[in-house]
């Protein structure tokens, strides 16, 4: 029987949007059983230009890969207070597990970037968000009782782990905090998909 595993999907233009979904399942594989698998989505360009192959380093999601997954983190840039083209056109095509229920109540999470404070972070998440929960998927965010979200002067939401790259657009490079949120993030989301699927075998 395969390894129970978290399905971190990404979209990432600078690298920000990568490092926190890398930071994302350094927690995930905190969580006793359960693994992270790490993948990404074509940009529309891409799907236009397919006869320019650029450079991959992580494979690009499948519909199986989320159709077995126990929890499913996906994360995005974020673009005038939304997700890219490229991972709205990957959630587009998911309608068939949406068709057959296949996701419901499995726990999912969010997690974007943006080049300003006030760039429209929390939108953007909200806007992720929005599609699992036609999904009927469990929506776990980032608590407080740790203290990091009080402390952080940067990235890190409620609603999902973030990060401000600041004058410049930065070189994807998180801070401390943003590194940290991320991680409890994924670590809740994967002990929370390790619950379930205790409760689902035991009943």
């Amino acid at each position: 029987m395969a390894k129970p595993y978290i399905l971190v999907v990404f979209s990432s233009v600078t690298g920000a949007t990568s490092s926190l979904a890398h930071s994302i399942a350094r927690g995930v594989n905190m969580c006793t059983g359960m693994t992270a698998r790490i993948r990404t989505v074509p940009s529309v360009d891409d799907l236009i230009n397919t006869g320019k192959q650029k450079k991959q380093t992580v494979a690009f999601a499948t519909t199986e890969d989320l159709a077995d997954c126990s929890g499913l983190a996906i994360g995005s840039p974020t673009h005038f207070g939304n997700m890219t083209s490229g991972l709205q056109y990957w959630l587009e095509k998911t309608s068939g597990l949406w068709f057959s229920g296949a996701l419901v109540n499995k726990p999912a999470a969010v997690f974007t970037s943006s080049a300003s404070q006030h760039g429209g972070q929390e939108t953007t998440l909200m806007n992720m968000i929005n599609p699992l929960m036609h999904h009927g998927m469990l929506v776990v965010g980032v608590t407080y009782p740790s203290g990091h979200l009080v402390k952080t002067q940067k990235g890190g939401t409620p609603y999902g782990a973030s990060h401000v790259a600041g004058e410049g657009h930065g070189d994807g490079a998180l801070t401390d905090l943003e590194h940290t949120i991320a991680i409890e993030q994924g670590k809740r989301l994967a002990e929370i998909a390790s619950a379930l699927g205790k409760l689902n075998t035991e009943g």
